[in-house]
């Protein structure tokens, strides 16, 4: 008792002079340059609103890019070749990453060069900064998505909307995540079929020859896995899911 009420009695003035040596440490939120309504935040704020952003990161990365159409693909072709963990989900996530970087590098780019520079040389505060970066991240999720999904959640918007570069973002992830995921099943549904034809050929001829109680995955998993590597799939499907965003 007597060493804890000593330490109580050591501390106390520490946390009495606490809140001086804080408020000496404030600094200002917000910084006002010039006469006009431009509001520039402080540093601390904006590195908040920095670390904030990061935490949104992942959700921005599978509904505002490629990522989805991707990643649907790759897990479909997974399912129609017979196979339940090979490749892991950390390739099949790794891969989409990057193939998401280099589709989207383009935008990243006119990003880059026309928001974060003149934001970080000063000709623009941040507010601007973040309009001037959305424009093309809006052009390329314009391009991308149905004109029916994106009529779909306009009507639900419920405000009238005259031209496609005034769809707000409210509407235009929605209905980019759909798109996507549309496009996505379709493209699955597309590689299905040459795995399918595979397996019923299988299963009639196993089943001509009487051979009811062998299991046509035995036969047909080591054959869609050499097509698919002689006929180089892999790359000829990275292929066409890049060119799908360029075309």
């Amino acid at each position: 008792m007597r060493h804890k009420a000593f330490w109580l009695l050591v501390s106390l003035p520490l946390l009495l002079a606490l809140p001086d040596l804080v408020s000496a440490q404030t600094l200002p939120l917000v910084t006002t340059k010039g006469t006009g309504a431009n509001t520039t935040y402080s540093v601390p704020v904006e590195t908040l609103l920095a670390l904030t952003a990061l935490s949104f990161l992942p959700a921005a990365l599978i509904l505002l890019t490629s990522f989805t159409r991707i990643l649907i693909v790759f897990s479909l072709l997974r399912q129609a070749l017979g196979l339940t963990t090979m490749p892991p989900n950390i390739v099949l996530i790794g891969l989409s990453f990057f193939l998401t970087l280099f589709i989207m590098n383009p935008v990243f780019e006119n990003i880059y060069q026309k928001a974060y520079q003149p934001y970080t040389a000063g000709k623009m505060n941040f507010s601007q900064a973040v309009d001037v970066g959305s424009v093309p991240l809006k052009e390329f999720m314009l391009k991308q998505t149905r004109r029916d999904d994106l009529n779909l959640f306009a009507k639900m918007y419920g405000k009238p909307i005259n031209d496609r570069e005034d769809v707000p973002m409210t509407v235009l992830i929605p209905a980019f995540a759909i798109s996507e995921i549309k496009t996505g099943f379709l493209i699955g549904f597309v590689i299905y079929l040459p795995f399918l034809a595979i397996d019923f050929a299988v299963a009639s001829i196993l089943t001509s020859l009487g051979m009811v109680m062998v299991s046509p995955m035995m036969f047909s998993l080591p054959l869609k896995l050499i097509v698919f590597a002689l006929a180089d799939g892999w790359t000829l499907l990275s292929l066409s899911l890049v060119q799908s965003y360029f075309n």
